[in-house]
């Protein structure tokens, strides 16, 4: 397997250093800017697996070279270093297109556990992108087009809403897999979207209507109480 290539921009060398030894104790390749200038030089010269930003930095800002990063490519995973924790700071950084952030200063334990994170959701993506380009495949006693937006069986050709359909391809991909309303929300409605599981819980309901035979008692999308959702097939 690749070596996951990782570049940290921080203009402090003391924690710059602390994160180049952390990182690479545990494997990682790692490539080091002192300013954001230099932080995007490298980014357009080298390809990366994640990105750690700190918004405070000489030359440019972590804010600038997100937004500059994000204006083309909109897929590498950024993680946002902040020594403010306002929440404004916050909200704006994910705005501007960062997968995560996190507040210094911060437990090695969490850094560590925040990367494991955001990769995580990365390689899912990538893996969801590569199996979205399958125009149809079976979900239940169903086959989706993903096309059409259509469920076709049982003598029926049922309409789905675009959420309806992301929420069976998330599935598709994770079978028999516990998935938490935390995990699902953040896959379907993004990272930076602030509303309540209720609302993935009404969409659950509606999609039970149209792919179980007693939406009553599921048997394809299961509830795991205090959790979320695993899809059965």
């Amino acid at each position: 397997m690749a070596q996951i290539k990782i570049l940290v921009a921080e203009d402090d060398a003391n924690i710059r250093m602390g994160l180049v030894d952390t990182l690479e104790s545990e494997n990682y390749h790692v490539v080091e800017a002192e300013d954001g200038a230099r932080a995007f030089e490298l980014f357009n010269d080298n390809p990366f697996d994640l990105i750690l930003l700190d918004i405070m930095m000489p030359e440019k800002s972590g804010y600038d070279v997100c937004q500059d990063i994000r204006a083309v490519n909109q897929d590498i995973p950024i993680i946002m270093l902040t020594a403010k924790g306002e929440e404004f700071d916050k909200v704006l950084g994910l705005r501007l297109g960062a997968d995560d952030y996190i507040t210094k200063p911060f437990g090695i334990h969490e850094l560590l556990a925040r990367i494991s994170a955001v990769l995580r959701r990365s390689q899912r993506q990538i893996q969801s992108e590569d199996k979205s380009l399958q125009s149809k495949f079976q979900f239940g006693e169903f086959e989706v087009n993903v096309r059409t937006y259509k469920l076709s069986g049982q003598g029926m050709n049922i309409d789905l809403s675009e959420r309806e359909l992301k929420l069976i391809q998330y599935f598709h991909e994770h079978p028999k897999e516990v998935l938490s309303r935390d995990d699902i929300l953040n896959a379907i409605w993004g990272i930076d979207y602030y509303g309540t599981t209720r609302t993935l819980d009404q969409h659950i309901a509606q999609l039970r209507k149209k792919i179980e035979t007693d939406p009553s008692k599921p048997s394809v999308i299961t509830t795991v109480h205090g959790v979320g959702y695993r899809y059965e097939q």
